[in-house]
């Protein structure tokens, strides 16, 4: 009996202890469409999850960045991936969450890419400052990158009303660039962009820099850019051109139990390797990266956990 009763104490605890990793349990990861590099990267990371910590994580198609947040803060999903700034707008209910309110029930886990700001310009223009009164296509209606493309103008003292705006996605951008119908246009994504790599074969073109004293003034009202480099060759550039970035970030729902938040945590970091082999966004994975110029939603206890052991 004694033995019998030592066993069930041993099953209990492993129990216990799977069940503090989260291994009993799957939890939902909100990524993005099909054909985009949220899905791939969520579901390269699941993979390794799956064979290399006690987590199993599902993940979900979704509508990306806003509906994730959106996802997460309704209970639906447990992580996300997300853009830093679409979040800061969620947290303080502004900008994209200015009519819907804010969401502040998710903490931020790790930032882990850079979503690059490139503004391609015709080759006479000289600067963001030379864009007034000139067509410039901002972005979709209402999306991340129109409100990046006007913070942006802003920091060089433009407004909508200086310029000629017009509202295209990337691909759309690029035609009506290539056409001559703008002068100008905005991009939001990791780079080389497809859109603008493409546009390389068709028409001459010139990436605008973002220079220091502007990247001041931009990131003193909107904390989560940060400065990045769009490097030589990246398309027909024959030098580096600075701009900023947005960080594709990963969140949790802020009752998540810490453990779990601290094994996902840990995992991205020690499973590096095996993540870069399941899709090479992850190449990009550094601690101080993850945890640098993100905005003003809180580290989740269980991120911090482990930020603080490695420190």
């Amino acid at each position: 009996m004694k033995k019998i009763l030592a066993l069930v104490l041993v099953a209990v605890m492993l129990c216990t202890a799977l069940v503090a990793c989260g291994g009993n349990k799957s939890y939902t990861l909100a990524s993005g469409g099909t054909g985009g590099t949220y899905y791939a990267a969520c579901v390269g990371l699941a993979g390794v999850y799956d064979t290399e910590t006690n987590l199993k994580i599902n993940v979900d198609v979704t509508g990306a960045s806003k509906a994730n947040i959106q996802l997460v803060g309704n209970g639906s999903a447990d992580f996300a991936i997300v853009q830093n700034d679409v979040m800061q707008y969620a947290y303080t209910g502004t900008d994209l969450f200015a009519a819907d309110g804010a969401i502040t029930n998710f903490r931020t886990v790790a930032a882990v890419y850079a979503e690059v700001c490139q503004i391609v310009a015709d080759p006479a223009i000289e600067s963001i400052a030379d864009l007034k009164g000139k067509v410039v296509s901002i972005g979709a209606m209402g999306s991340g990158v129109e409100f990046n493309a006007l913070q942006i103008l802003e920091a060089y003292g433009l407004t909508r009303d200086d310029i000629v705006p017009v509202n295209a996605d990337f691909n759309g951008s690029a035609t009506k660039f290539k056409d001559g119908e703008i002068d100008a246009f905005f991009v939001v994504a990791g780079a080389p962009t497809t859109a603008i790599t493409d546009l390389s074969v068709n028409r001459e073109f010139k990436l605008l820099e973002i220079d220091d004293e502007h990247y001041d003034i931009l990131a003193s009202k909107y904390g989560f850019y940060s400065k990045y480099p769009i490097t030589a060759g990246t398309y027909s550039n024959t030098e580096d051109v600075q701009t900023v970035a947005v960080k594709a970030t990963f969140i949790c729902r802020d009752d998540i139990p810490e453990d779990v938040v601290y094994e996902f945590t840990k995992a991205l970091f020690e499973k590096k390797d095996q993540l870069v082999v399941a899709h090479n966004k992850f190449a990009n994975v550094d601690l101080e990266y993850a945890q640098n110029d993100i905005g003003d939603v809180p580290f989740h206890a269980g991120a911090l956990r482990y930020y603080n052991e490695v420190k």
